[in-house]
């Protein structure tokens, strides 16, 4: 599934977490990044292991996608949990790992399939970095647009899971692909702000935020890039 529930995301006025000082928001900052990052490791790995089972995970790929939603709203009401918190962070990131590797799979069948995936992880990665810098720099508040942001990723949620369940339709993937792409990129610019601002009351739901903007950028140029690389 190349588009993950932001349904967990709730308004930034409604949840506002006041810093009293500098130091605390650099904690706070320092924090959510390194869970980040140890997010992406738990999401490799579960990719990495489950390698040779994914014969397994398409025939049953529905109920690894429940399981993986589950997971990500379990997330929400273990948040304050010290060690749960934890192990659901982790286990919500290892199993999007695990739903994404057919995926990956495709693409390394295809030929020069190591150098899309490597291609794909680095130009994720300088679209967070371009992003992210450009939300710090900018005196522009971007957290108002979380509202139409939500509709329109729910709309494509739609769209893509009718396309993925039912039609199989290529046309329709890239186009879903590169709105998505488009999407969490601005996404990544709300994040960080909201990171930065205070807008969360712990670090998880600021590294589950970026964790989810990278996914579905990675997974949606992933996805393109296989597209317009295959003979078929």
């Amino acid at each position: 599934m190349s588009i993950e529930s932001r349904d967990y995301y709730r308004e930034r006025d409604n949840y506002t977490t006041s810093f009293s000082s500098e130091s605390q928001i650099t904690k706070f900052v320092k924090e959510t990044y390194k869970l980040f990052g140890a997010s992406l490791l738990a999401g490799a790995l579960g990719a990495y292991l489950t390698i040779p089972y994914v014969s397994t995970i398409v025939e049953y790929k529905f109920m690894f996608f429940i399981l993986e939603i589950a997971l990500l709203i379990g997330l929400y009401f273990t948040k304050k949990m010290p060690g749960i918190n934890l192990i659901n962070l982790f286990a919500f990131t290892f199993m999007t790992g695990v739903t994404s590797i057919p995926l990956m799979v495709s693409v390394v069948n295809i030929t020069g399939g190591l150098a899309i995936i490597g291609n794909a992880f680095l130009m994720t990665s300088v679209i967070m970095g371009i992003m992210s810098y450009f939300a710090i720099k900018t005196k522009t508040d971007f957290t108002s647009y979380t509202k139409p942001m939500l509709i329109a990723l729910i709309v494509i949620i739609v769209f893509s899971l009718i396309n993925v369940f039912f039609l199989h339709n290529p046309i329709i993937s890239v186009v879903i692909s590169g709105i998505v792409v488009l999407l969490f990129s601005f996404m990544t610019i709300i994040d960080t702000q909201n990171i930065i601002n205070g807008a969360y009351e712990t670090p998880i739901e600021g590294a589950v935020a970026l964790y989810l903007d990278f996914l579905n950028i990675f997974l949606s140029l992933l996805q393109l890039l296989g597209i317009f690389n295959s003979d078929d």
